[in-house]
Order: structure tokens, then sequence, then C-alpha cells
């Protein structure tokens, strides 16, 4: 079995692998169509590899995803870290606004979270909507009542918004901060992750890879197939450019790369940051799973590493692609 590190996921206390699972592909909708036997094999494997720390949500695939995690859990929850969302599903796209409008609805939906991942509590449970304060106080009342009643651990956000996560923090009682964050996309650096460093807020790290972009496969002629998100890569002017001088600086950090392939590369470039708690590559197989645990069990970047990335990604910068 692979030894992997572990890290304290800020004050909850809980210690996580530094190389998780990420879930979202596994829902069957965003990235294109999936396996499910071929998923449920590689949480298998993650788990044989060592890996303890998996990240999904309630709009993942209409909460397929969760559905399938709660199966491979099926007599041995005590071996899974298990984090999920809520905010997403049943949004009012016309009217702006979550369908979580109340603490007794919020409440009522994370009891859905736990009855399609079959458990009678999750270790950590986040807020996936991040722009409304009134929704923010709604989150936060449940999530604090949840806690009190044993059915969540531990809670926080997934945003790339500092003044949000600031508000959510108010009361110190912000366990976690999901984020997008690579050698592509280092504005967190400036402000976020300092301030997860003050306040002991763990920090789970999703897009390590970038959408895939960290992974080399990806070329100025790739075609992404229908139901990918990744079409709009194409399709938008702003985007596309985008997503060109990514490819460009993918090209420039292979010259790094040694020993390791740049999948692993990229990964082991977000462990470098001491805010990070644990990286969560999406996958949705074994081969997938395999090369991304074997980031954590390689030698950490060197300073004069980090240096060389530097020079072709500036420190606190880089441009967003949808997602963010």
């Amino acid at each position: 079995m692979t030894t992997l590190k572990t890290r304290t996921l800020g004050k909850s206390g809980i210690e996580v692998t530094e190389v998780g699972m990420g879930l979202w592909a596994a829902g069957g909708d965003a990235w294109g169509p999936t396996d499910d036997q071929a998923v449920l094999d590689a949480i298998e494997f993650a788990l044989e590899t060592g890996v303890n720390f998996f990240d999904t949500a309630d709009v993942y695939g209409s909460g397929h995803s969760e559905e399938l995690l709660g199966q491979a859990m099926r007599g041995r929850r005590d071996r899974f870290i298990v984090a999920s969302k809520i905010g997403w599903q049943n949004f009012d796209s016309e009217r702006g606004q979550t369908a979580y409008t109340s603490v007794d609805k919020l409440i009522a939906g994370v009891e859905s979270n736990l009855r399609r991942l079959q458990t009678d509590y999750i270790d950590v449970m986040q807020s996936h909507i991040s722009y409304r304060e009134a929704t923010m106080e709604v989150f936060l009342e449940g999530f604090n009542r949840l806690q009190q009643q044993g059915k969540i651990r531990a809670y926080g956000v997934s945003t790339s918004d500092f003044e949000y996560l600031q508000h959510f923090n108010h009361d110190g009682h912000c366990s976690t901060l999901q984020i997008d964050y690579s050698v592509l996309n280092r504005t967190p650096e400036e402000e976020i992750l300092p301030y997860c460093q003050q306040h002991q807020i763990g920090v789970i790290v999703r897009g390590p890879l970038a959408m895939g972009i960290l992974t080399g496969k990806f070329t100025a002629e790739t075609q992404f197939g229908a139901g990918d998100f990744r079409q709009n890569w194409q399709d938008d002017p702003q985007q596309h450019a985008i997503f060109m001088d990514d490819l460009a600086k993918v090209e420039r950090l292979r010259s790094l790369v040694e020993g390791r392939s740049l999948a692993q590369f990229a990964v082991q470039f977000v462990l470098a940051h001491p805010a990070v708690s644990t990286v969560i590559p999406g996958a949705k197989t074994r081969q997938q799973i395999r090369e991304t645990v074997e980031a954590g069990t390689l030698p950490p970047l060197t300073p004069d590493e980090l240096a060389c990335i530097a020079e072709i990604t500036e420190p606190g910068g880089g441009r967003k692609i949808w997602p963010a």
C-alpha cells in the first residue's frame, strides 16, 4: 500500500491525506458520460493506495456522485473522510436564488445528502453558494445546528471570493475553504491562502490540473465531446484565448518536469504551499488515481524548481477559465 502523508484540515482537527479524490466527474454530466462501475473501481483503488478523503456535492449528476460514494462506503464508513456540498441543486436561474432560503430548507437538503451517501454524518459540509448575504446566514445557522446534532463534524465554504470567505468566517467557526488553485491560477496566493493560515482554515484545493490542461494531453486541435462544459473553451473567443495562453505555458513547464508526469508535477506544486491541507484531482478511472496519488509520495519540489515556475507563471497571478 502507498504511504500517503496526512495534514490537519484546519481547526476541524480532521486528518486527511495530502491527495484526495474529487468526484465531480463521477456524476456523469458536466464532464461527459462515465461508467458507474469504473468510478466504483476507482474509489476502491483510491482506498487501496491509501487515500482517505473524498469530495462530492449534491449537484454532481443531480446527486448521482453522492449515491456512488455511498454505495462504495457500505460496511466500511470509518475508512472514508467525506466532504460534500450543498447550494446549487434546484437553483432558480431566473431569479438567481438558491432553493435553500431558510434554515429548515437547508437542514432538509443536508438530510438528502445524508440519504444519498447512506450515512448518518458527513465529515465536512460546504456551502456551494458564495454571493448572497442573506443566503450566507442561512447556511451558517443551519450548519451550526447540524454540527450540534452530530450530523456534520465540520463545515466550510467553496469560493474564490476573498470578501465572501471573510464574511463566512466572521464568527471564526469556518473550518475549511475549497478553492481553485493551480500553477496556472495562482491568484489565491495573494490574500486568500495567507488569511486561511492566519485563521486556521483548512484549504481543499480543486482544479489542481486546471480542468485537465495540466495533464499535458490537450492541444490547440483538441475537441471536447458533447456534454463536456469545456466545449466553451473552443466556442467562446475570450475563453479560447485563455486556453491557448495556458497551453503555451504548459509547453514551457514541460522543461521542468523530470522523473514524473506533468500532472504529478502540478499536484506537487499545489502541495508546496503551506496553507494547503489536501488536493482533490478529479478522477473516474484507476489510472488517474494511480498517477495523482504517486505525486504525494515523490520528493517535494525544491526552492530552485519553484523559482523556475515563478518565471513562467507569476506568483499571485494567473487567469481563470470557467468554472472558477
